[in-house]
């Protein structure tokens, strides 16, 4: 395993360790305060930044996207709104459909990831394209309508959206450390990312994302900054105690006793939520993390290769519980 796992309960650490090489060439090790990429575990970000405009009046779940973007999609539905957006459920089509494509580096092979460096640099890739399906359509991971999240929030803040996010939420929960980075500007304590290649040797992914993340993927944390982000919320730093219950409730089914809300996926039993699920994927990085709201344990799990992370989270709960 080569990463960081965090774990806390209430304002107790339990576990903080760190593993492998963050640079393999210079043989710079991992630490507790090293950051990692967490792929999709960033769209909790996007998406608490709507929660928070809305705490503000800007617009509400139920506001149309024709009405909070000034920007031409023209086979996309009128009734698509920020609600659909957020659950997966626009039916607009992505920019990397995962029932199609398994393979996410291969969408640079025509197109330099070296240029997608903001959210409108993704446009290309969706905005001329029919829609997959109606609006309210079951729910279908999409990465393209947290794109467009991301586009709401510069419209509608006159921010860049990684300077909305990093002085909105990674500030005001205290993830001093965190920040959307440039691949080829990392800076000091960040890991690169590593793919296995078929002879057991490493190389970087660097050629294999996006030059610089945003609303869909690509955040850079510590495994400590982002349990933070759970005591942040709990506390009401981040949103007002009305747009917290709505921000952590369920939304709709995804599967049996896994429900999806606004702050990601959730295991329920009956209408209780049991823990809150992050989750992400990306070649050379692999990220978990969960939350029990009810006994107020955090698991953070990030890892700079693109296996292993659900088995070390896993086996933390198996001892954790098992107390």
């Amino acid at each position: 395993f080569s990463g960081s796992i965090y774990v806390r309960c209430e304002a107790e650490i339990l576990f903080s360790e760190a593993f492998g090489c963050a640079d393999i060439s210079g043989k710079i090790m991992n630490h507790q305060k090293t950051r990692f990429s967490i792929a999709s575990g960033s769209k909790i970000f996007t998406a608490a930044a709507i929660c928070m405009l809305i705490d503000e009046g800007k617009f509400n779940f139920d506001s149309r996207l024709v009405d909070c973007l000034d920007i031409e999609f023209p086979y996309f539905e009128e009734e698509i709104t920020l609600h659909h957006l957020l659950t997966h459920t626009s039916g607009v089509p992505d920019y990397f459909d995962e029932d199609v494509m398994d393979d996410y580096e291969a969408l640079w092979e025509e197109r330099p990831m070296y240029r997608m460096r903001s959210p409108k640099d993704f446009l290309p890739m969706f905005q001329y394209e029919q829609m997959d399906d109606v609006p309210g359509s079951a729910l279908k991971y999409n990465n393209a309508g947290y794109i467009i999240l991301g586009l709401v929030i510069e419209q509608t803040s006159g921010m860049a959206f990684a300077d909305y996010i990093e002085q909105n939420i990674f500030k005001k929960a205290g993830m001093f450390a965190s920040g959307y980075f440039s691949a080829d500007v990392l800076p000091a304590n960040t890991a690169a990312g590593y793919i296995e290649n078929t002879d057991g040797s490493w190389k970087s992914n660097i050629f294999s994302l996006p030059a610089k993340g945003g609303p869909d993927c690509g955040a850079y944390v510590t495994a400590e900054d982002f349990g933070l982000l759970w005591q942040a919320l709990r506390d009401g730093k981040i949103l007002s105690e009305e747009m917290k219950q709505e921000f952590l409730k369920p939304q709709m089914s995804a599967a049996e006793d896994i429900q999806y809300g606004y702050a990601g996926y959730m295991e329920t039993a009956g209408k209780t939520v049991v823990k809150y699920i992050q989750m992400g994927y990306d070649p050379g990085v692999n990220f978990r993390a969960v939350h029990y709201p009810n006994q107020d344990y955090t698991i953070v799990v990030c890892s700079n290769k693109s296996d292993d992370a659900y088995e070390m989270l896993k086996e933390a709960e198996s001892l954790i519980l098992d107390e």
